[in-house]
């Protein structure tokens, strides 16, 4: 039997809600496939370790995950604390203490769900957005002076490396080369940023020579946005960097029907550290403690984290229980149910055991 060790962190919010949930999912399944088997181990790290010892994760944090074969991460922020702390704190100090450069976003309309474009129909939304995760915009490299005077100024300085750029591509276009279309949309401002917009539209017609059997072009993030909701069926794989793919991918959930479906991988695609697994909806402290989460995208991102550790009959098994469910309209509110998280978890794992199976 194949085993798999998870190092799962809750953390903020519903992140505490979602994980477990996901958890049961997973051990459902495993008995259910047989051949596999995955050994947990929960870390209490974010916002509450935070406030008991100051930081939001151990100093040898990093040693300690390393060995693991992949994390099942929750989300991250707390309304009592910057940002900045939380965010750079754990989530980021892990993607980046790990190299975990590619951000794997897929977006597609679940069974049962509807998007809130009017004129959007079935199969018209099957993206997968590539996020650029190391560098860019979010290197954190910058700073503040003269603060609390009138000249006080602050920078943020957008980093972008040769390999930076050239790995994200290649990553890229590999995705569209496998997906039927193999059509790369790669999403700058270079007509407005003409630096480091511009290196990644050189880079991007580089790498390209690599790959002459997929079509690529090259669009501005504006109007990529407004393509989206315009023309959702024009788009495939999409490429951008690590603040347009972020604010992208985010309109991407809301277009295929709610944040609380949208799943993601943080990768390290050459396998040196162990990826990271997370839901995109963040810690949603608004609703924490209620129970009304939505686990879907918990759920689809334990598929994603499944087929990464080559589990790939488990992983297409999950996403069938959870589209059959969907599609039955077991669905939390914010997709236009009813049914709170543990009645949808509860779904999720009666259909893998084959318990609700239609007739």
């Amino acid at each position: 039997m194949r085993l798999h060790t998870i190092a799962a962190i809750p953390a903020d919010g519903i992140g505490k809600e979602v994980i477990p949930a996901g958890l049961a999912v997973l051990e459902a399944l495993a008995a259910r496939q047989g051949d596999f088997a995955l050994h947990v181990t929960e870390f209490p790290w974010g916002s509450d370790y935070y406030r008991a010892n100051g930081r939001m994760m151990p100093e040898d944090g990093l040693d300690t995950l390393k060995p693991f074969d992949a994390i099942f991460f929750g989300a991250v922020g707390d309304k009592d604390l910057p940002d900045d702390v939380t965010l750079w704190g754990l989530r980021l100090k892990i993607c980046q203490g790990f190299d975990q450069y590619a951000n794997i976003r897929p977006t597609r309309v679940l069974p049962g769900l509807t998007s809130p474009l009017r004129s959007v129909s079935p199969g018209d939304i099957d993206w997968v957005i590539v996020r650029e995760n190391s560098e860019g915009e979010y290197a954190g490299h910058g700073g503040r002076a003269h603060r609390g005077h009138p000249e006080e100024i602050a920078t943020e300085t957008s980093i972008f490396t040769r390999v930076g750029v050239t790995r994200i591509m290649r990553t890229a276009f590999r995705i569209a080369q496998r997906r039927p279309r193999k059509l790369l949309t790669v999403v700058t401002k270079s007509n407005a940023q003409r630096h480091g917009m511009v290196f990644w539209d050189e880079m991007a017609a580089e790498v390209a020579r690599e790959f002459p059997d997929v079509t690529w072009e090259k669009e501005l993030v504006d109007a990529m946005a407004a393509r989206m909701v315009r023309t959702p069926a024009s788009i495939d794989t999409v490429v951008a960097t690590n603040l347009h793919a972020d604010i992208l991918s985010d309109l991407a959930g809301a277009v295929a029907g709610s944040l609380g479906v949208a799943p993601t991988a943080n990768l390290d695609p050459e396998r040196r550290h162990p990826s990271m697994f997370e839901p995109i909806h963040g810690s949603a402290f608004d609703i924490a403690g209620k129970g009304v989460a939505n686990p879907v995208a918990t759920f689809w991102t334990a598929a994603m984290m499944l087929d990464h550790l080559g589990e790939t009959a488990a992983a297409a098994a999950l996403m069938t229980a959870v589209e059959q469910v969907c599609a039955d309209g077991v669905m939390t509110a914010d997709v236009g149910g009813t049914a709170d998280t543990a009645t949808v978890t509860a779904a999720v794992i009666a259909a893998i055991e084959g318990k609700n199976q239609r007739s």
